[in-house]
């Protein structure tokens, strides 16, 4: 009887093993762009709980981060998704899946629910990390992929997220910048990081720096490295550029949380072939203006609708429709509506056409009920990062939030340790949360 168990145990792992490749087959070539298929809409990333969050976390913490979205249609497939280790410059890190992860290579999304009384039919889905099937072993950079069962080949959705030790800390303050041409466009941030208990010993080659502008990948320096070395800190200051970041302006915003009347910038609600549209009151030109301080969510959306307490499947989908009046047509490049709506991509979905008979640029986008903010941003011609200043601005005064990140290579590792994530506020000028 004895001899037999192995027979058993190998004939379950084949079943098993047979079972997951019918449903999964295969999964997406890995790339560590953010994306999103055109048929999803309203991806959120947070930390569970905190609607405005950035999407990291620190093991052991009890902490969970929650990944939701909508996938429009009026069926809904199978998802899958896997999470990759990367380094901190974003490639596919030399870990097996096993030094990163405890749980499955791949996993099946399997809290989702159709859209309920909409007129733009929808499934929701809704995926918590760390779960059941997945827990994270080192921190990192990580990126997961979801793709549809029938359509292995095929990402749905790429996503970055980082997992923190929380072993080392930075002190943030905010100075205005005295380089010539930005003391009043910019802001520059001095940095001091406590390495506490970790082994440095070539701080310049160990140590590295990644500073971020309200979450946006297009508004980030890497590879920091430190201006002063001594006692246990390392110190970035006001020499490099590479703390420097145009201020940027107040976001926009505009509040779609009913269509039974108008709320703030919208001068109309109409029902038309079937679907609402929501018309904004014409934007302005505020690249010469003075700074005027409005409360904003740094270019984040919430999703809400004020007649239920259901909004990830109750509220509606509606045509928003953007107006910003100009003299002429920008020549060498485009413009668009950003948003971390449109994960501050610039794609066709949020590009601006020029209307010469009205002589402005409009746009319409599909969104669902809530609470926006957004920006209008030109984008050169064979550029991969917009001017900030068309039509909106830039001033140092601007509130803005900041995440330092802090990655370690330790010579007997194959990674780089992501020791530390602080998230300053330029209003107060210094850190306010560490992980």
């Amino acid at each position: 009887m004895a001899k037999s168990f192995p027979r058993i145990k190998v004939l379950s792992l084949s079943v098993l093993f047979l079972s997951c490749s019918l449903f999964s087959l295969s999964s997406p070539d890995f790339s560590p762009v953010e994306f999103a298929d055109e048929n999803v809409k309203s991806v959120c990333f947070e930390k569970e709980g905190w609607k405005l969050a950035y999407p990291f976390l620190q093991p052991g913490s009890g902490d969970e981060m929650t990944l939701s979205f909508d996938l429009l249609g009026g069926s809904a497939g199978t998802l899958w998704y896997n999470i990759t280790h990367c380094d901190r410059n974003w490639n596919k890190s030399d870990l097996f899946t096993s030094d990163y992860l405890e749980g499955y290579d791949e996993n099946q999304v399997t809290d989702f629910l159709p859209s309920f009384n909409t007129r733009v039919n929808y499934t929701h889905y809704r995926l918590t990390l760390p779960n059941n099937d997945v827990r994270f072993l080192v921190s990192g950079n990580y990126v997961i992929t979801l793709w549809e069962a029938s359509k292995p080949d095929k990402p749905l959705l790429v996503r970055r997220f980082y997992i923190s030790e929380g072993s080392s800390s930075a002190a943030v303050v905010f100075r205005r910048p005295m380089k010539p041409g930005t003391t009043d466009t910019h802001q520059q941030a001095e940095i001091t990081l406590t390495t506490g208990s970790l082994p440095v010993t070539d701080p310049y080659r160990q140590v590295t720096l990644t500073i971020m502008q309200n979450g946006r990948a297009d508004r980030m320096h890497a590879d920091l490295t430190p201006d002063f070395v001594g006692n246990g800190r390392l110190e970035y200051n006001t020499l490099s550029d590479k703390t420097l970041f145009p201020g940027g302006n107040e976001f926009r915003y505009f509040d779609i949380k009913t269509v039974r009347q108008t709320r703030q910038n919208v001068r109309a609600i109409d029902f038309v072939n079937g679907l609402y549209n929501a018309f904004l009151i014409p934007s302005d030109n505020r690249e010469f203006k003075p700074y005027f301080f409005n409360e904003d969510f740094n270019g984040k959306s919430v999703v809400a609708i004020e007649e239920s307490s259901d909004p990830d499947r109750e509220a509606d989908y509606l045509w928003v429709w953007f107006t910003l009046p100009a003299y002429q047509e920008l020549q060498g490049g485009s413009l668009y509506v950003m948003g971390d709506f449109c994960s501050w991509q610039y794609t066709a979905d949020n590009r601006m056409f020029w209307n010469a008979a009205k002589g402005c640029y409009e746009a319409s986008l599909l969104l669902k009920q809530g609470w926006y903010n957004y920006e209008f941003a030109f984008l050169p011609d064979g550029a991969s990062v917009s001017e900030g200043f068309h039509f909106e601005g830039s001033h140092w005064e601007t509130e803005n939030d900041y995440l330092v990140f802090t990655y370690f290579r330790d010579p007997t590792t194959r990674y780089d340790r992501l020791t530390g994530i602080t998230l300053a506020n330029t209003r107060s000028r210094q850190a306010v949360n560490r992980q």
